[in-house]
């Protein structure tokens, strides 16, 4: 077995996939992480975990057991909505578990509780990363500080400063801007907004905008806005000043049910705006000796309700990839990354008739084909 410690910057889900299935094989690793602490901020909100690629890479990892622990039972029921707040479609949680609900906190804590300690180092955000010949790289990090590596694998998101090393190609806006709000104690203080969501996921959507909601554990709802509108539209919201960043949000959702604005107006923290970003469709790289990406540092897309799935399998992949070559990390790179660049297009693909069907001209019923398996044939 290869004594060849593996660098991984970025200690998200895929990262941390891949150290744990690496440390199952006896190789050596370890993660640079720019967070001070697991608890240096919040890891967002909840995730459903697919069969045929989080749940995947959960069993590639030997936690299937520690993530069924941490499913938010009832969670996988959706509804769509007109704006009205029509319900126009109710899929109750059937109780099966297909596509299980979880937080991502949760799943990155059992992730972290299942390695060696001391294999993430925190506080270690990467400022520059430079070849230095025969596949070794040479790091620099924010204090200073400096590290080589023999195999270094960029997990460190949609601004990696991993990816120059294997491609020039960044990010650029999708169109989208997303809006992030929440709701506390939703049932007592909430109770028309709560029984609009129901007890799991929600849409709302028209063309070019819509209302996504989840209802979280612990009587919390985790709503997006979701817009189609220019790049800069969010610069002029005072993020300062809660009450106009919510009346600027809720503006373009006038005339909507006050059931469902109110995910806006009412929300107990302050909005926060995201545009969002992607690579270029079926983006990949020629082979470069000693480095390869994973999640979104390879393949960022909108979301598509399969970002983290998918970085979480490729995590796996890579892994299992590295531990059946431990002597040739060159065939085992390459291997990985033939099969991630085929899968990662096809998500591509997919995402763009998603979000079409879901904030395209036929919204709302393009969703409601999406979840009936009419339209795009995947559920949203």
């Amino acid at each position: 077995m290869t004594t060849t410690p593996i660098t991984i910057v970025g200690a998200g889900l895929g990262g941390l996939v891949l150290a744990r299935v690496l440390q199952r094989h006896g190789i050596p690793v370890t993660v640079h992480e720019a967070d001070a602490s697991a608890q240096a901020r919040t890891q967002g909100g909840q995730l459903d975990i697919h069969p045929h690629n989080g749940q995947r890479a959960l069993a590639i990892a030997g936690l299937t057991e520690a993530f069924r622990a941490i499913i938010h039972e009832g969670a996988e029921a959706s509804r769509v909505l007109d704006r009205d707040g029509t319900l126009l479609f109710d899929q109750p949680d059937t109780g099966t578990g297909q596509r299980p609900e979880v937080l991502r906190g949760d799943l990155r804590r059992i992730l972290l509780d299942a390695l060696e300690p001391g294999t993430v180092r925190w506080g270690r955000k990467l400022a520059a990363v430079r070849g230095l010949g025969g596949g070794r790289h040479e790091l620099t990090f924010a204090d200073g500080s400096r590290e080589t590596s023999d195999i270094l694998v960029g997990a460190d998101g949609a601004w990696s400063r991993v990816r120059p090393l294997v491609s020039d190609a960044r990010p650029t806006y999708a169109g989208l801007t997303s809006v992030e709000t929440y709701l506390h104690d939703v049932d007592a203080r909430h109770p028309a907004t709560a029984a609009a969501i129901g007890r799991g996921a929600a849409y709302a959507v028209v063309p070019g905008r819509g209302l996504i909601a989840h209802r979280e554990a612990g009587n919390v709802i985790h709503a997006y806005a979701m817009l189609r509108c220019p790049a800069g539209w969010a610069d002029g919201m005072d993020v300062a000043d809660a009450a106009d960043a919510k009346a600027r949000v809720a503006a373009e959702f006038a005339g909507w049910a006050p059931a469902l604005v109110a995910l806006i107006t009412d929300s107990d923290t302050p909005p926060v705006a995201r545009p969002l970003h992607t690579l270029p469709d079926g983006h990949r790289w020629e082979r470069v000796p000693g480095v390869t990406l994973l999640g979104d540092a390879a393949h960022l897309l909108p979301p598509n309700g399969e970002g983290a799935n998918l970085a979480m399998l490729d995590g796996a992949e890579l892994g299992l990839a590295i531990a059946a070559n431990p002597e040739d990390a060159e065939a085992a790179l390459a291997a990985y990354e033939a099969t991630m660049f085929v899968r990662s297009a096809a998500e591509a693909a997919e995402t763009h008739v998603t979000l079409d069907l879901t904030l395209g001209d036929r919204a709302p019923h393009g969703l409601i084909g999406l979840f009936t398996g009419g339209e795009g044939g995947r559920r949203a």
